[in-house]
């Protein structure tokens, strides 16, 4: 669909140039003038008739959607009622990828076309703060100006670009300079009742309030569960943790207060004080009076549920501590390399129905980036999509998603392959990065793999065959990397993924030609196989992201390539009898026990350093 501005709608000229790609990679052909009315309804109503375009929308965000959802139609009108008065999604800019500004503006686009009224950043200390030069120091910190720049590309969406900091608990990259030990609690939260705690906290927010237009911040304060038996124990004996994070709760409100903001934060503190401890909790009663701060809003996040009732009920037990309550979903993409998007599908269902039916005005879908952020800021685009259609009256259908892509839903769905029970709506697991990190001859993980019922090479086989041949046909796409990616770990995994368990069987059973086809063939051929995925995979991450924390996967990655190439030298050595024995495969092998669940369809473990040995690694 070509969509062309009248004088009236002039205004919108620069928004279509925007998004004009998308317009026309959909169904509808022919071209349209554009006719646009603010309706106070939520959602949208388009109606295309004698070559002009009309539509009554509820502000740009209504009408990104609107012509997506016109230009990949063939009918002559339609809409949908929005559910929520925000919907949101946040993108993770602190676990090692900063994204870059274009990747940002991306996403500003994309978000929009499918309805969403704000992009979240999660920078905790990835911002510049004048007096802190060390905050976000060799960490890919924003500065003023660089944020500014993303605020007014999403102004021509009406969009909101939204802070979401950290106040208490999990600024751990900042507790390695002993400036801010001083004041460090324990782990990684500050020393509440501090002078020191409040002089930072005011050049952060203050540094937040110049960078940002919008007056709405998550200040966090989310699983800070040890407060106040560090140094504050120390300083002041026990005292009662409900007073300590109230009181610091008031120092931080009087600084939003100070700089303009309307804070709100993540609930489970506050949740778990109220309910005896728990968070996720079905039938308890309060256990103490907590006074929620007036002009505050709790967050309930919840992104492991794939039940309604559940989320029903959580949503109810914060109504009775306040009623500005919102709510936080997840487009899983933070366990690995691969995202989770059919169990996002499944339980954003459960949870943004539960949302309509207790009235929650606003909603947000989390993309966190733990141990790394080795997933695509896009690899969570059918989960986006889903949520979406979720939070309007009738959804868009698959040609949408096509049109906004360039890639089928389908196809796209196949960037999760990589972890092999993906197509399980409703669990996850993150094989995938397990299997890759396993070493070869400690194979904490071996166990994992052997428990796998499908035969491993022949899947992964088939997975990079399925995703070069998308990659291959979608090339056109400017996501197409995404599944890139993917093919070439699969690649690597064909062979990786039973390595140690191969190599055990081998040794013991005396099967020196085996042995010797592993160390002449195979290894040299899965590092040769491990340099081309890191190729590709840089190419991703440096689309995305700037460069800073790339020098973590270049460790991981790297680390692996020399413990594939030490395992073939102690093969040779031990074949050409230079070498007794080969220590790690002598020792009675133990099975995975990190958690007592081992089902490998439900299996998910994501830190690095366990995964790759049991050895200290810090």
């Amino acid at each position: 669909m070509k969509v062309i501005c009248t004088v009236r709608s002039e205004n919108y000229r620069e928004l279509l140039g925007e998004i004009e790609a998308v317009l026309e990679r959909g169904a509808e052909a022919g071209s349209y003038e554009l006719y646009v009315k603010e309706r106070q309804e939520s959602g949208y109503r388009y109606e295309k008739e004698d070559g002009a375009l009309r539509i009554s929308c509820a502000g740009r965000v209504s009408l990104c959607r609107a012509l997506l959802a016109a230009a990949q139609s063939t009918e002559r009108t339609g809409g949908e009622d929005g559910a929520f008065a925000e919907l949101g999604y946040m993108a993770d800019c602190s676990r090692n990828a900063a994204a870059n500004v274009p990747t940002l503006k991306r996403l500003v686009r994309t978000l929009a076309l499918m309805g969403y009224s704000f992009l979240g950043l999660y920078i905790e200390d990835t911002i510049r703060v004048e007096g802190e030069p060390y905050v976000g120091y060799m960490r890919g910190a924003y500065s003023r100006e660089e944020i500014r720049e993303v605020i007014r590309y999403a102004d021509l969406f009406g969009m909101e670009i939204r802070p979401y900091v950290q106040t208490l608990a999990h600024l751990n990259q900042l507790t390695r300079y002993a400036h801010y030990q001083k004041f460090v609690d324990t782990d990684d939260i500050l020393l509440a009742d501090d002078e020191r705690t409040y002089e930072f906290l005011d050049h952060y927010l203050g540094a937040v309030a110049d960078a940002f237009t919008t007056r709405t911040v998550n200040i966090g304060m989310d699983e800070a569960h040890m407060v106040g038996l560090g140094k504050y124990l120390d300083a002041h004996g026990y005292q009662n943790r409900v007073d300590i994070i109230l009181k610091h709760l008031n120092h931080v409100m009087e600084l939003c207060r100070k700089y303009g903001l309307h804070p709100q934060m993540w609930s489970d503190m506050f949740f778990r004080l109220a309910f005896g401890g728990e968070y996720y909790v079905a039938d308890k009663e309060l256990a103490a009076n907590v006074q929620i701060p007036e002009g505050l809003e709790l967050v309930y996040w919840d992104y492991y549920h794939t039940d309604e009732t559940h989320y029903d009920q959580m949503l109810s037990r914060h109504q009775k501590l306040t009623q500005s309550v919102s709510f936080a979903g997840g487009a899983w993409k933070w366990t690995g390399f691969a995202p989770h998007n059919r169990y996002s599908i499944t339980i954003g269902r459960a949870a943004l129905a539960a949302c309509r039916k207790n009235g929650v005005r606003s909603v947000v879908i989390t993309g966190w980036g733990d141990n790394g952020a080795e997933a695509s800021q896009f690899s969570t685009l059918p989960a986006l999509f889903a949520d979406a259609n979720e939070a309007y009256e009738r959804g868009l259908g698959e040609e949408a998603f096509r049109a906004l892509t360039g890639i089928s839903f389908a196809d796209y769905l196949l960037v999760e392959t990589s972890n092999p029970y993906a197509e399980r709506e409703e669990t996850h697991s993150n094989a995938g990065k397990y299997l890759l990190y396993n070493d070869p001859l400690i194979g904490t993980f071996d166990s994992a793999a052997a428990a796998i019922e499908r035969e491993l090479p022949g899947y992964y086989e088939k997975a990079a065959r399925r995703l070069e041949e998308a990659a291959l046909a979608n090339e056109a796409s400017e996501f197409a990397y995404v599944l890139r990616t993917q093919a070439a770990l699969c690649r690597i995994l064909r062979r990786k993924a039973t390595l140690g368990l191969r190599l055990r069987e081998a040794y013991r059973s005396g099967d020196r030609e085996t042995l010797r086809a592993i160390a002449e063939a195979e290894i040299p051929e899965s590092a040769v196989q491990l340099d081309a995925f890191y190729r590709i995979f840089r190419d991703q991450w440096y689309r995305e992201n700037k460069t800073f924390g790339f020098e973590v996967q270049g460790i991981r990655i790297g680390g692996l390539r020399m413990r594939l190439i030490e395992t073939g030298t102690l093969l040779r050595d031990y074949l050409e009898g230079t070498r007794e024995k080969i220590e790690e495969l002598e020792e009675a092998y133990l099975p995975f026990a990190y958690f007592e669940d081992d089902a490998p369809e439900s299996l998910d473990y994501n830190l690095w350093h366990d995964i790759a040995s049991p050895a200290v690694m810090g």
